[in-house]
């Protein structure tokens, strides 16, 4: 990242040290964050509405608007009320991905029990010169990671010769999200070109997202998608950006509220994250 050097006066660097030392915040956050406030620049925010493991218990009614995500960021994913279609947010503007496959923008009316956004201002940009499976992808973009306890953003654009994904279908309030995903959709795009989002999560924040990559995919031309499970492709443009302010709405709804979330997560979000071959739909194109 680029360095600035410039000469300030004592009383701002007093200020400056009171802040770190009550906050604990690293000088250079404060002040990255002060100049962005100053200049009306969106901050590296990742903002999270919700817990992944909410969702697990079945707690899926609908507590935020798109339109009030886009307020939010410009790139991101999640899913919507009652788990009706994967989310996926590409240049601001956001698309739901449904069980049966037929993608539609979200209005901004539409609510979500889930979603994590940015305002992405990528720092890499990187080639990837080939790409053989969703493992090699993960640890392609890990090797594009600077540290363990950052949260990353990433977006990878290109033509896929393969890509395999998933939609939860709608389901009755109060559904599991490890039941719902046993009767998901999901399918299978050959030879498509189209655009990945997610985010990588650290470990110590397994109880309230998915820990490690977790991306999402659309078609260039947006009439497919969701939640990814397996991909391949060559020269493909992936771009990161490393994300050093988390901010996580929680909801107050009366089944929030009361629900019994001291759990670990991690085993059913694996189980959800890595899909199950209930059966798929192959959709080349050109």
């Amino acid at each position: 990242m680029p360095e600035l050097r410039c000469e300030i006066s004592q009383s701002l660097m007093n200020a400056l040290l009171t802040r770190e030392q009550t906050t604990g915040e690293p000088l250079a956050h404060i002040v990255m964050r002060a100049l962005a406030d100053q200049l009306e620049v969106p901050h590296a925010t990742l903002f999270q509405m919700s817990t992944s493991g909410a969702l697990i218990e079945g707690i899926s009614q609908g507590i935020v608007t798109v339109g009030e995500l886009k307020r939010h960021g410009d790139l991101g994913l999640g899913t919507f009320a009652d788990l009706d279609g994967e989310m996926v947010a590409v240049d601001g503007r956001f698309w739901r991905v449904p069980g049966s496959g037929s993608v539609q923008e979200a209005a901004d009316s539409d609510l979500a029990p889930f979603a994590v956004v940015t305002n992405f201002r990528p720092e890499r940009r990187v080639d990837l010169a080939s790409v053989v499976s969703i493992d090699d992808l993960l640890e392609q973009l890990d090797r594009l990671r600077t540290s363990n306890n950052l949260f990353f953003a990433v977006r990878i654009d290109g033509r896929f010769t393969h890509a395999h994904t998933r939609a939860v279908c709608k389901t009755e309030r109060g559904v599991r999200l490890v039941d719902a995903a046993a009767s998901q959709a999901e399918f299978d795009f050959l030879a498509v070109a189209g655009t990945m989002v997610g985010f990588w999560t650290p470990e110590y924040a397994k109880s309230v997202n998915v820990a490690g990559w977790h991306l999402h995919f659309l078609t260039e031309d947006r009439t497919g998608g969701g939640h990814l499970l397996d991909v391949a492709g060559s020269a493909l443009k992936a771009q990161v950006q490393h994300l050093d302010d988390f901010r996580m709405a929680i909801p107050e709804s009366p089944e929030f509220l009361k629900a019994d979330l001291t759990r670990d997560p991690s085993k059913d979000l694996n189980k959800v994250e890595r899909g199950h071959r209930s059966g798929s739909s192959t959709k080349p194109q050109n």
